[in-house]
């Protein structure tokens, strides 16, 4: 047992990807989002803590998983689906290893992704069946993973704020889907973007949130100059607690130019054997369109710079991700020893990520994340692993102040989801939010075809809604999808409240409706009454 420590770290891991499921598209460019994160991120992260779990170490690990990412995971035909990419996976691997026979530079990392993909399908298809919702569920039991929710489907608060109905209904619809999965209250919430605004706390107290996470500005530039910093959470005016992030702790593992990811020894993003290899060869692992794209397939470490690429060395990189979660946990002892020199309690050190950081496109992020937590249990006594519900529960005394209105991304202040190439979504947003709130309040006792038009209209709100699509546009990348995908939702949601207004219904063009945009199946549309 490791003896008293003389502060904490908060390690939070974000799992969002937006809601993507085209049941009419048999091969969905953008389907391979979600297929590439389970394989490269939320896989390689259960075996991870399920491996730290049987092994007997001490840790604690907060994940936030949203409601579009869980969707995803209990839809039949997107597991469907991925079973089949992942067997593809594995045959191209298999054909690998025997192209690269007499290839000893790439033949050792040819068999690293065959044991990978064939350990990723043996993990969720014989361990899970099929269901890594009851992966997480199974590591929420053991104590040592906190799960919370994040909002129904990112929707960014702050910009969605001319209707107050319109946020409650994005916490509410979030908090149902994880209570439905994990039967439990989520105690905390991630913030779409950590973007918060001044009295969104008292939202969040009304459906029993007891904290949330805001980006460091939040805090230093809050009513109250804050006296711990960012080293322990303030209460808003609600009593609902916001804990800041560590700029030091973020910096080293987000930064692929300062940061540990952009080590010369770790694997090349951008070098993929789906552009690298002759068509013929590839052509029956790529888009039948012979679209090239990423295979996850990848022989070459970043090595520097230029375009002159060296072959990767996996022993080499898992040996720099050990280097480097021991630097990681020696900085962070520093860091707290320091803090604790001067604080009358124990600092907090909260080192929020995307997971998606860890495994997609930092290749050995699971490696780094499993050497430092069991460095942390058993190299150093300065600091223990803890979650915010925990460090809440031994200081329940804490400073009061209002946040200051923030987010994280660039500027830090929702300039990157508002801004001259996404800002024509609001009035829309806005105008759909107006008028979801008017057919809740008019039809408060909806039944049979009404009630089902009504729903998916909340439905088709809430995914127009997500940040991701403004988000896309704003980074310039899969643009024409983020539009399409805005307008669609935008559309469907209209139609169906002139069918409303005009007392009419179309029965096929709702039940396709209701078949391809399919989430939230206990969606009630009565939360956006303003009645609440």
């Amino acid at each position: 047992m490791m003896s008293e420590p003389k502060g904490y770290v908060c390690l939070v891991l974000h799992a969002h990807l937006p809601y993507v499921r085209h049941p009419e598209h048999e091969h969905c460019l953008e389907e391979r989002w979600f297929y590439e994160a389970v394989t490269e991120t939320y896989i390689p992260l259960v075996q991870v803590l399920n491996s730290l779990s049987d092994d007997g170490i001490d840790f604690r690990l907060t994940i936030s998983l949203s409601p579009t990412l869980l969707s995803m995971f209990n839809d039949e035909l997107l597991m469907r689906r991925y079973a089949r990419h992942l067997e593809k996976l594995i045959e191209l691997a298999e054909k690998e290893l025997a192209r690269t026979r007499n290839m000893p530079e790439f033949h050792y990392t040819a068999q690293m992704y065959e044991k990978r993909f064939t350990g990723a399908y043996r993990t969720l298809f014989g361990t899970y069946r099929g269901n890594l919702i009851s992966a997480f569920r199974q590591l929420q039991a053991t104590g040592k993973v906190e799960l919370i929710t994040t909002c129904a489907t990112h929707g960014y608060l702050p910009l969605l704020d001319i209707q107050e109905e319109v946020v409650k209904a994005q916490v509410a619809v979030g908090m149902q889907l994880f209570e439905h999965f994990f039967g439990r209250h989520s105690p905390g919430i991630w913030l779409p973007e950590c973007a918060y605004k001044p009295g969104h706390d008292q939202i969040l107290k009304n459906y029993g949130i007891r904290y949330f996470f805001t980006d460091t500005h939040g805090i230093m530039f809050g009513s109250r100059r804050p006296r711990y910093g960012v080293y322990a959470p303030v209460y808003c005016p609600s009593g609902v607690a916001a804990f800041g992030r560590d700029v030091e702790s973020s910096k080293q593992v987000w930064s692929s130019q300062e940061g540990y990811p952009g080590d010369p020894d770790y694997r090349e993003f951008y070098r993929d054997i789906g552009y690298d290899l002759d068509y013929e060869y590839i052509k029956d692992y790529i888009h039948p369109e012979g679209i090239r794209y990423d295979t996850g397939i990848k022989y070459y470490r970043i090595t520097g710079r230029g375009d002159y690429k060296e072959p990767y060395q996996p022993d080499w990189a898992r040996e720099k991700a050990a280097l480097h979660a021991g630097n990681f946990m020696f900085n962070r002892e520093r860091q707290i020893e320091y803090l604790a020199e001067i604080f009358d309690r124990k600092p907090i050190v909260v080192a929020p990520y995307d997971a998606e950081l860890f495994g997609h496109w930092w290749f050995e992020g699971p490696d780094f994340l499993n050497y430092f937590i069991r460095k942390a249990a058993h190299d150093q006594k300065v600091f223990r692993l803890v979650t915010a519900s925990e460090y809440l529960d031994e200081y329940p005394v804490n400073q009061v102040s209002v946040p200051n209105a923030s987010s994280w991304g660039h500027k830090g202040y929702n300039e990157v989801w508002l801004e001259k190439s996404n800002e024509w979504i609001y009035r829309h947003l806005h105008k759909a939010g107006e008028r979801m709130v008017e057919m809740a309040n008019n039809h408060p006792r909806a039944e049979d075809n009404l009630q089902r038009m009504i729903n998916q209209a909340a439905r088709e709100l809430l995914l127009a809604q997500a940040s991701d699509w403004a988000f896309i546009m704003k980074t310039g990348t899969m643009v024409d999808y983020a539009v399409r995908r805005t307008k669609e939702h935008i559309n469907n949601f209209t139609r169906l409240y002139y069918l409303v207004q005009e007392g009419r219904w179309d029965e096929d063009w709702l039940r396709e409706l209701e078949a391809r945009n399919n989430l939230f199946p206990f969606m009630d549309y009565r939360i956006y009454a303003s009645n609440g």
